[in-house]
């Protein structure tokens, strides 16, 4: 019925702003390393300007070169990690976090990644000791509390993934995803209407949310109420054509509208765009 998570971060779109910000670090660094190559902290922070800048594997390089140089490094093991999980490759990543923590065992930032690679292994009760112990170091972190809750709900236990997202939002009440997530759970749970207002306070914190506004047209179209469904579906589709045109055509809970004027020619803009 409802969406994954939407895609927070595209390397289209931050791209402009992260070659002024990183590119101008990544030249700092450059000129130290052209005297010292092997200056360990200069490679560190070379590593990270790259994966920033979306080179994941000159990154992942220089990262190894800084553990060649110093293999206790507990940062250049977390970068590693880092940009090979930007690749996809997560059982890597995962040996990388590993090494981290074994250096630097009280770092939360690492259990973190940790947490979230198990995620992407589908190892989602590993994932929850993870980010448990994000929460022992650091109680207020509401990322990990809302990294649980989506490793919790991944387990189909909605109630308990619906208390953490409820932590999560007493710590950070402005978090436009949080809502988001919190109304796909209630959606889970057949709680339409408390779906809907948590949906309804995403886009009122970013009305560029097309997660959401897609949320609230699946909650609508379980109430039969067309009007507010193909409303909703127009926000959604306006803001990311490519992925809720595409869903919208072929989730069906929207089969009530097939024979629907509007509804039809919502998905039939996108045939003759192309």
């Amino acid at each position: 019925m409802l969406p994954s998570d939407e895609i927070r971060y595209r390397n289209a779109g931050r791209s402009l702003s992260l070659l002024g910000r990183y590119g101008k670090q990544y030249a700092r660094f450059e000129q130290i390393l052209a005297i010292d190559p092997d200056h360990p902290n200069a490679l560190l922070c070379r590593g990270y300007a790259l994966e920033k800048l979306g080179r994941y594997e000159e990154a992942i390089s220089t990262f190894e070169r800084v553990i060649t140089l110093r293999p206790r490094m507990a940062l250049a093991w977390q970068g590693r990690g880092i940009s090979l999980g930007r690749i996809g490759q997560y059982e890597e990543a995962l040996t990388s976090f590993n090494q981290a923590l074994k250096f630097t065992p009280d770092d939360y930032r690492s259990w973190q990644n940790h947490g979230k690679t198990l995620m992407n292994l589908y190892r989602y009760q590993d994932a929850i000791a993870s980010f448990d112990q994000v929460i022992a170091l650091k109680p207020q972190n509401y990322k990990a509390w809302y990294n649980r809750a989506i490793a919790l709900s991944s387990l189909n236990e909605h109630e308990a993934a619906l208390t953490n997202l409820d932590i999560a939002l007493k710590i950070k009440p402005v978090s436009d995803y949080i809502w988001n997530y919190r109304g796909q759970v209630l959606g889970k749970l057949n709680r339409i209407p408390e779906a809907i207002a948590s949906f309804e306070n995403a886009v009122k914190i970013n009305s560029r949310s097309a997660s959401a506004w897609y949320g609230m047209g699946c909650c609508y179209a379980l109430k039969r109420d067309a009007e507010a469904t193909i409303e909703n579906l127009t926000h959604a589709i306006e803001l990311s054509a490519s992925i809720y045109r595409n869903l919208a055509a072929t989730d069906p809970i929207f089969n009530f509208l097939h024979n629907h004027s509007q509804f039809q020619a919502l998905l039939e803009a996108g045939t003759k765009a192309s």
